[in-house]
């Protein structure tokens, strides 16, 4: 029998996602010289008779991460896909492959599963990435779909990991922030609205970019080309799928570095602040806490600051300070405030889009 230790218990929520992976790894110890990098950076690398992999999976469940009441599965295929090529890219390598697995339960007819394989087949030509394989079976209830992304790189000097961060390099984003969470938003009021008069038709025009952001995002292929033209090569870099705030402390904590975000730097789409304005939602947490930009954050020696300043795409958000003097936002007041990871927990209560 089994002991019950119910007094003991530690809640999942309690250690969030990244928690939870340290918790249960810490004892794993890498044993092959292939392995150059393991658990704790966005995606792994494995060297491979002289040339370096990058492997990231990622899971995506139905009622905890996507929503088929709003979300059309085309678009779910694609986002699928992308989100995974988003690590390979904050690696600063090249995606080339993916395999594509799924849990399906018997509501699903095939033509529905056809269209979740069309917009994977959209994301594959589109970032020029084979689909090679994966698994299907039979799921108890709903969907859970797993994707894994293989990428690579000639050269190990081109890889870029979230501890290479030094003091005063310059902290950087690419786009804007925000929209992928206000866009939830949208799509959950309509939905409830629905609920109540399933005769209603929804005007998603005025929101089309943010839902967008939501439905379809794109995984920023153009930002590690760019850099590459520019001659600029990142001290560290992430992805930013569960929030700003997250991100710039993985980063911080990567690297033993500290950091100051400025809150007047942040990129926000005008449909961001309008919406934010609408759902009395302050524009700034939906920034820090929001996710799901899939806009890459990086750091930058201030050397290689002539080379980006101007450009549309990437903005200065903030600098990386010395080791231990944590990661502050400072706010347009001018007061510090420390960063905490607010963003999504895979296992708290709320569900993702």
């Amino acid at each position: 029998m089994f002991e019950n230790k119910d007094s003991a218990r530690t809640q999942l929520q309690d250690l969030g996602e990244f928690g939870l992976i340290s918790h249960l790894t810490k004892k794993m110890t890498v044993t092959q010289p292939s392995t150059r990098k393991a658990i704790g950076d966005d995606a792994a690398i494995i060297e491979v008779g002289g040339h370096f992999m990058a492997i990231s999976t990622d899971m995506l469940v139905e009622g905890v991460h996507f929503d088929l009441g709003f979300t059309p599965l085309k678009h779910l295929g694609y986002k699928a896909v992308v989100v995974n090529l988003s690590d390979i890219y904050a690696m600063n390598m090249t995606p080339t492959q993916v395999t594509v697995s799924m849990a399906v339960s018997n509501r699903f007819p095939l033509q529905a599963l056809e269209e979740l394989y069309r917009g994977i087949e959209m994301a594959s030509k589109h970032y020029g990435v084979d689909v090679v394989g994966g698994d299907t079976t039979s799921s108890a209830k709903g969907m859970l779909l797993s994707v894994t992304a293989i990428g690579q790189t000639d050269s190990e000097t081109k890889i870029t990991y979230r501890s290479g961060a030094r003091a005063n390099d310059l902290l950087v984003v690419s786009g804007d922030l925000g929209g992928a969470y206000m866009g939830l938003q949208v799509l959950r009021r309509e939905q409830e609205v629905f609920k109540a008069n399933p005769n209603h038709q929804p005007d998603l025009e005025p929101y089309h970019y943010i839902v967008e952001r939501q439905l379809k995002p794109e995984a920023r292929k153009d930002i590690i080309e760019l850099l590459a033209a520019l001659e600029v090569r990142p001290t560290s870099m992430i992805d930013i799928s569960d929030g700003l705030s997250s991100e710039i402390l993985h980063l911080s904590t990567s690297s033993n570095v500290g950091c100051d975000l400025f809150e007047d730097k942040i990129p926000l789409d005008p449909t961001v602040i309008q919406v934010c304005e609408e759902f009395g939602i302050d524009s700034t947490l939906a920034a820090l806490s929001g996710g799901e930009d899939y806009e890459l954050l990086l750091t930058i020696a201030q050397e290689d600051y002539p080379k980006i300043k101007g450009n549309p795409d990437l903005t200065v958000i903030g600098h990386m300070t010395a080791s231990g003097s944590g990661a502050h936002l400072i706010t347009r007041g001018g007061s510090a405030i420390p960063l905490t990871a607010q963003g999504w927990n895979a296992f708290g209560s709320e569900t993702s889009g």
